[in-house]
């Protein structure tokens, strides 16, 4: 029999790109057999393709190969290449003032971008979810995740929410929702849609919360030139999200929420990918009516009598701090 050429063996790997072969596969779908001298030169041939970077051995010695997608330089100035604007995403506003969010026009978010909010249970994450859809209604958002649908119908209180939301037009002209809503729980990268704002309330993986960051790699490789704005589930004055520090690592601007006080929530600026003046580890503190208004926004910071642990040392023992009403915080 014929020995098997390495040009053959490359056409048989290019419609395996990105996935895993072994040798017993390569020998029985070439049809090599077994004493010919191909049996043994084929592991000869992929040792020339894994130095060429065409497959890549597991390291093991277990005779398991992935098969590479072939990579090209990418030109730059070669080319015409448009320099595309920042995306003029709209942060939440407070309600009765009207005002954006002030460290948002120190952020800058591009297309692509994906805005992590990691927050406490029940403490506003989904407030910020829903503003940062009515603030940008007008580019046709997305909504996925558990808190806007049950099978296949919107909540209860996700209708309120919107209800409780009256200054925005939540339709066209036609009647037609303005955006739109999927009924997905799991597997957003496969749902989102391309070029759009994507709401994701919230990503869940339970017991496999190391998963997070994968997931979040998937979204932000999906969204194309649009933007995805992901929640998660965070523990009390945590600097990340469930999924431990790994879920910063797609994310371009990173919204930590927390409680301030029994009736407020805070929200703390983390990981910022561009800026146009400081806003890392900023904190701002805010009530929430009827679920989504936001009122009495302003910016806080660690109270210095008792370095924000609210507790301060008098005597031989220690007492609530008076000065922040033990939140740790006080107004800047």
């Amino acid at each position: 029999m014929r020995e098997i050429t390495a040009e053959e063996v490359r056409e048989y790997l290019k419609p395996l790109l990105d996935r895993e072969v072994d040798l017993d596969k390569v020998r029985r779908d070439l049809q090599i057999d077994k004493g010919s001298k191909s049996w043994d030169g084929i592991r000869v041939i992929m040792f020339r393709l894994a130095q060429e970077k065409v497959v890549k051995p597991s390291g093991k010695r277990d005779g398991i190969y992935k098969v590479l997608k072939p990579v090209k330089s990418v030109p730059i100035f070669s080319v015409v290449r448009e320099r595309r604007p920042p995306f003029p995403l709209i942060f939440p506003k407070d309600f009765n003032t009207g005002m954006e969010m002030s460290f948002a026009e120190h952020v800058v978010i591009r297309e692509g971008d994906c805005v992590l909010i990691p927050g406490m249970s029940n403490w506003g994450k989904t407030t910020l979810a829903m503003n940062f859809l009515a603030e940008n209604i007008d580019y046709h958002p997305v909504l996925l995740g558990n808190e806007f649908t049950k099978g296949d119908e919107p909540t209860p209180r996700f209708l309120n929410r919107l209800d409780a939301i009256d200054w925005v037009e939540w339709v066209n002209s036609d009647g037609q929702d303005k955006f739109t809503l999927l009924s997905v729980y799991s597997d957003f990268a496969d749902y989102v849609i391309k070029d759009r704002i994507n709401i994701i309330d919230w990503v869940n993986l339970p017991g496999e919360y190391y998963m997070i960051s994968a997931v979040m790699e998937g979204i932000k490789q999906a969204i194309g030139n649009g933007i995805a704005v992901v929640v998660l589930q965070k523990n009390p004055d945590i600097e990340y999200g469930r999924g431990g520090w790994m879920t910063k690592d797609f994310a371009d601007l990173e919204l930590l929420v927390d409680k301030h006080s029994e009736t407020e929530s805070r929200l703390t600026i983390g990981k910022v990918k561009e800026y146009t003046g400081h806003v890392t580890g900023r904190s701002w503190a805010y009530g929430i009516e009827k679920g989504v208004r936001i009122i009495n926004l302003r910016e806080v910071k660690r109270c210095l009598r008792c370095f924000g642990k609210k507790w301060r040392k008098q005597g031989m023992t220690s007492i609530p701090c008076e000065n922040c009403r033990q939140t740790g915080f006080v107004d800047a």
